[in-house]
């Protein structure tokens, strides 16, 4: 900000001080909207160190006001303009008593209301032989600053830090506050950074003032666990005192001191524990997870590992990486052009007094890091705990990504992951591991990728070993995983204490294709890739993204397919379609189709195996409306390019299979199996006899009309008819369903039969009147067979006579009676229950029951005498009767 400033400094000529006074005024220059504002501005300084402010301005924060930032850079930028003074206690001392006189009246005079009360108290104490103040020798100067060998500290305003961090604290660490509060760790670190000494004492007030929190004790009382944000805070604070206790420059002394601060407040009820919990669940997390007594699959371990190094509270791993790479980093801070920081760039640095000229700070950074990601540790309790494992992880390897790979990088890598795969039960990547055991799938794709282009072999052997996750193994063998039909053998159990398990999973799945990636091209390596995969993942979905990425990678865009890749690409997807086959799975539509699609890209061979075994990896639907079907389309043929031959031989696959799939589930593939069989005589016959055959037992009414629609579409009116018959024999509608939906199928079947000829409606007309009861429906069937003739859109060649038929004689004659019952029974129904508002509705149903009585040559009298029944059963419904008498006498 702009500012005038005037300032003045006194100078001790003590040899033994080597501390000074700045004072001075500061202008604020007049803006549109405020006035010239003037301050007055006091600075201590001890050592180089600001030791305390004042300003007249009021304003408190953690860090200094705009007006000392002004004075101070005053000072430093313009030395030449700032008077220096000797103490006042050297300038009073050159003075006579007149002289002296003369400056106190002076003093009192230029500030009097402030002063007179002051200057009269001391001038009685001083009088008074007995006062205090003439016990003491000498007087204070506030200008002559302290001795050489006093403590002297940054200037640190300890109550507006309190205050500061309880009033973010109170607004539950959410949004700015929370910000804020980062913002003061920051300040730490930056102060312990340049060791400041003042790091350790905010750090401190900012503990007792989370120590202070008031939820915490509600917590304790409700036995909750502590918000997340609120856990991140706790987490920070506690990196921070790792970096405290960790200084090589703090005295002995200082440390005993936060020792003992660090255990009493460990000591008191409300301190959360590591995971944030409290309640007998979460106490049982405070203690060091041991090992349990990977149950192991093979050979036993004496993993004795108490804490992981990794995912601990206190980030031992991460702190002593950055404490070794530290003093290796190069400082110059290069900037891109877009101003953005490169990332650290490093330097080896040898360590001192190391007989290993190989040995740097930077290979033991390396090395440290190695070795506490590929320590073995049991998976800790509760969910914060597991969470922090894995973040801890992927923080520790971006700071290894950080470091180029140099030879003497690569050495060091190569030898801790070789220690790594020898090192027994203490090594993650050891041969045995106990169930439990935090996998390293995270880790190794870190290994894999930067061991690949040195050591190969060194990689995938790590990388392979890493695959399993114990934890969702079965004690009992996973039988021959190389073996097409033993993909899974088994349904592992899910572990409910494993709360982080799908990111598990999903970084096990990341280290398969980082694999399957870097072997395309090698068939051995892919195989043995492949069996991993088959043998330790045990996610149907995560398989399933495996071969869809190896699909990718294996059919670039602009090159012709790898062809290894591309069969490990269908080996997963038929696994997974073994493991989704008798389990419910969302995707497994879209699994089936993308299986098909891999096995065209395949080829031919591949095409006819997956229909060759289709009842191992489909369910018959299936395997006949989107396999057989897809495999039959045009643009697989052409995709192909197939000959002749080759077109007969999937095609008389697909019928075997269209057949056998209408064997066993004749309600959902009887359809499919007549249409991909249509062009093959034989084939299509058997498939039509597997529907008669089922039609009795085990197909819908509904099923057996689309069937027969089907077969009257393709020319097969006889066969349509047939199986319309028995659709009818399944169906049964009640007098009140006039809105059923197989009523428009009933109309079609009727109307096929008429158009048929005499003989079929004959025959369709007692399965009807059997069949449905509602009076509307056996109507309009019964109108339409009376508007033409029979047999007039029938079969060609066919004779028809052209006479309309009767309703007198058979077959219409029994639709005529059985319309007319309908129409009596569902009358009286209606009356049961019928309420006035519904009386104009019953009166116009009424009328079309007349219309259907009239057919008849006696149905006029039927339906007088129907009325005359209704009037006198009913006589006490007087209103709707006299309706009833107004509209049919």
């Amino acid at each position: 900000m702009p500012c005038w400033v005037m300032c003045v400094v006194f100078v001790p000529e003590d040899s033994r001080s080597v501390w000074f006074h700045l004072s001075g005024t500061v202008t604020e220059p007049a803006t549109s909207s405020e006035t010239e504002v003037t301050h007055k501005v006091a600075i201590s300084f001890d050592r180089c160190k600001i030791t305390s402010v004042t300003c007249g301005c009021g304003n408190k924060d953690i860090f200094y006001c705009a007006h000392v930032v002004a004075l101070s850079l005053y000072r430093i930028r313009k030395p030449e303009q700032v008077k220096l003074r000797l103490p006042i206690s050297e300038t009073l001392f050159q003075m006579n008593r007149d002289q002296l006189q003369k400056l106190v009246q002076y003093l009192i005079t230029a500030h009097h209301t402030e002063v007179l009360p002051t200057a009269q108290k001391l001038a009685d104490e001083i009088l008074s032989s007995n006062s205090e103040i003439n016990q003491v020798h000498g007087a204070p100067d506030p200008t002559a600053g302290a001795s050489i060998n006093d403590d002297n500290c940054w200037h640190l305003d300890e109550d507006q830090v309190r205050e500061q961090v309880k009033q973010f604290l109170s607004q539950g660490g959410y949004y700015g506050s929370g910000k804020q509060l980062n913002s003061m760790f920051a300040k730490v670190r930056e102060m312990l950074r340049m060791r400041d000494s003042n790091g350790a004492r905010m750090l401190t007030l900012i503990t007792e003032q989370f120590m202070a929190d008031p939820r915490l004790s509600l917590w304790r009382q409700q036995g909750t666990g502590m918000t997340d944000k609120c856990r991140q805070l706790w987490d920070e604070l506690g990196a921070l005192w790792v970096c405290v206790v960790l200084n090589p420059h703090c005295k002995s002394e200082e440390k005993s001191g936060w020792l003992k601060q660090l255990k009493k407040w460990g000591d008191t009820d409300v301190c959360p524990l590591e995971d944030g919990n409290y309640g007998s669940e979460g106490e049982s997390a405070v203690q060091p997870t041991g090992a349990a007594a990977l149950l192991l699959q093979r050979g036993v371990t004496s993993t004795t590992n108490l804490e992981g190094w990794v995912g601990h509270p206190l980030d031992p791993i991460g702190c002593l990486f950055i404490t070794l790479t530290e003093t290796c980093r190069n400082l110059v801070v290069c900037l891109l052009s877009d101003g953005e920081p490169r990332p650290p760039v490093y330097h080896h640095v040898s360590v001192w007094g190391s007989s290993d000229g190989g040995e740097s700070y930077l290979t033991l950074a390396l090395e440290v890091a190695l070795m506490g990601m590929g320590q073995q540790r049991i998976m800790p309790e509760g969910l914060y705990a597991q969470d922090k494992v894995c973040r801890n992880e992927e923080q520790i390897i971006a700071k290894m990504q950080e470091l180029e790979l140099d030879d003497l990088l690569v050495q060091t890598l190569r030898k801790q992951a070789i220690h790594l795969l020898e090192a027994g039960p203490f090594s993650g990547l050891g041969e045995v591991i106990h169930r439990e055991s935090v996998p390293m799938h995270t880790f190794a794709k870190y290994l894999f990728s930067a061991l690949l282009p040195h050591d190969a072999d060194l990689a995938y052997k790590l990388a392979l070993r890493a695959m399993r996750l114990p934890v969702l193994e079965s004690s009992a063998g996973s039988g021959d995983v190389g073996h097409p039909h033993h993909g899974i053998s088994i349904v592992p159990s899910r572990y409910p204490r494993w709360f982080t398990l799908g990111h598990l999973e999903s970084q096990q799945c990341e280290l398969a294709s980082t694999m399957l990636t870097a072997a395309k091209g090698d068939m051995l390596r892919l195989r043995t890739v492949l069996e991993a995969i088959q043998k330790n993942i045990h996610s149907s979905s995560l398989i399933f993204k495996l071969a869809q990425d190896a699909f990718k990678i294996a059919t670039p865009a602009e090159s012709p397919p790898d062809i290894t890749l591309l069969n490990v690409s269908l080996e997963l997807g038929l696994q997974v379609m073994r493991m989704t086959l008798s389990t419910l799975n969302w995707r497994r539509r879209e699994m089936v189709r993308w299986l098909v699609t891999c096995a065209t890209e395949v080829g031919l061979r591949a095409l006819v195996s997956i229909l060759q075994s289709w009842y191992t990896l489909f369910t018959p639907t299936e395997a006949t409306s989107i396999v057989a079907a897809t495999v039959m389309s045009h643009n697989t043929i052409l995709r192909l390019s197939l000959d002749y031959p080759q077109r007969e031989e999937l095609a008389s696959c697909a019928r075997t299979l269209a057949l056998q799939c209408a064997m066993k589930d004749p309600q959902n593939c009887a359809l499919s199996a007549l249409t991909l069989c249509e062009k093959d005589h034989i084939a299509f016959e058997t498939a039509y006899q597997i529907v008669i055959d089922a039609a009795s037992t085990g197909m819908t009414y509904s099923q057996l009309f689309t069937i027969a629609r089907y077969m009257e579409h393709r020319g097969y009116p006889l066969r349509s008819f047939k199986l319309a018959s028995l659709a009818m024999t399944h169906l049964n509608l009640a007098y009140n369903q006039d809105t059923h939906p197989a009523i428009n199928d009933v109309l079609w079947a009727c109307a096929l039969s008429h158009s048929l000829g005499k003989n079929e409606l004959a025959a369709i007309i007692p399965l009807v009147v059997k069949s449905v009861h509602c009076a509307t429906v056996l109507s309009d069937i019964l109108r339409r067979c009376t508007m033409t003739a029979p047999g007039l859109a029938g079969i060609p060649g066919r004779r028809n006579s052209g006479k309309l038929m009767s309703t007198d004689k058979a077959p219409l004659r029994q639709l005529l009676d059985a319309t007319i019952s309908a129409y009596i029974n569902t009358t009286h129904s209606r009356l049961t229950h019928i309420s006035p508002r519904h009386y104009g509705e019953f009166i116009e149903f009424l009328s079309k029951a007349r219309e259907t009585f009239l057919l008849a040559q006696d149905g006029h009298i039927q339906f007088a005498q129907f009325i005359d029944n209704l009037k006198q059963i009913y006589k006490g419904k007087k209103k709707l009767m006299m309706l009833v008498r107004e509209r049919f006498g």
